[in-house]
């Protein structure tokens, strides 16, 4: 019995290992979606509807423009949800979740493996975007908090379990 927890133990610090070491390899997810396409400073922002922070970034484009994979990873959730609409939550590098919103349909499998260039859905406005110009509500939550990231303010706390995707959208 030991022996048997032993060996679990060692392959789930090893998958941990990998999934926190491997490289983002980070990619626009909207096709053709530009610094011009989201507001610089909407991650975070105060006050925020009915979710009061802004925990992402709201990339516009026409509804229907592809939507591929930002880094590659495995689908751990695709369907419906009140606030977001049709959404697709990509297990990613280094544990995070990638989060989509708003998609007008969804292309992908549950637990199918991602890359670049697997489409996950097409713009749209779902959710609580109805009525809104179409857009990608794109959001990273990390499963292991850091908790230097806190911020003072509304919902601060929960910052550190949030990444900033302006800088890796804008490189």
């Amino acid at each position: 019995m030991r022996k048997r927890l032993r060996k679990t133990l060692i392959v789930l610090i090893l998958l941990l290992s990998i999934g926190y070491l491997l490289p983002e390899m980070f990619m626009m997810p909207v096709d053709g979606a530009t610094s011009k396409s989201y507001a610089q400073n909407s991650f975070w922002f105060y006050p925020w509807g009915k979710s009061v922070t802004h925990k992402g970034v709201d990339i516009f484009a026409r509804k229907g423009t592809l939507i591929h994979s930002a880094t590659p990873g495995i689908v751990v959730y695709k369907g419906q949800i009140s606030r977001g609409g049709n959404v697709v939550l990509v297990l990613g590098p280094k544990w995070q979740l990638h989060y989509y919103a708003h998609l007008d349909g969804i292309s992908i499998g549950w637990l199918q493996p991602v890359s670049h260039a697997s489409m996950i859905g097409t713009v749209g406005t779902t959710g609580n975007a109805q009525g809104k110009p179409p857009h990608l509500h794109y959001a990273i939550r990390r499963m292991i908090p850091f908790p230097w990231k806190a911020d003072k303010g509304p919902q601060g706390w929960k910052k550190m379990f949030y990444v900033n995707p302006v800088p890796l959208l804008n490189n």
